[in-house]
């Protein structure tokens, strides 16, 4: 992990590309995976030995960029909105309602009346 990290602070300059990066690394380091290197990148980072502001945007940029996976689109984060509903169609289930109700009372008025008839 030092010495993969020794190499990122070498090899790091600004206006780098992290693809450029990494090749460099892989140069140096070809047995080091991807996550072997982006571990080392967040490492020099935390280490920061240097004061060189420039090396330390570099890598940063290059330890963010190759931290999230590049095939897979970016999730947008945020607010779920609710579906917004016309008037007229919220004015229409408030109708269908009272509707459906007034027809069940009546059934139920029927019913009653129907049965209270026979049982006399």
């Amino acid at each position: 992990m030092e010495a993969l990290s020794a190499t990122l602070w070498s090899l790091a300059a600004p206006g780098m590309t992290p693809k450029a990066l990494r090749a460099a690394v892989r140069e140096r380091h070809p047995e080091a995976s991807k996550k072997d290197v982006v571990r080392a990148a967040f490492y020099a980072l935390i280490d920061a030995r240097s004061q060189d502001g420039q090396t330390l945007d570099a890598l940063h940029r290059f330890a963010l960029a190759e931290r999230a996976p590049s095939d897979e689109p970016a999730e947008a984060i945020g607010k779920r909105r609710k579906k917004k509903h016309s008037r007229a169609t919220e004015a229409a289930r408030t109708e269908t309602a009272v509707t459906e109700t007034a027809v069940t009372e009546t059934a139920v008025t029927e019913i009653v009346a129907t049965e209270t008839a026979e049982a006399a």
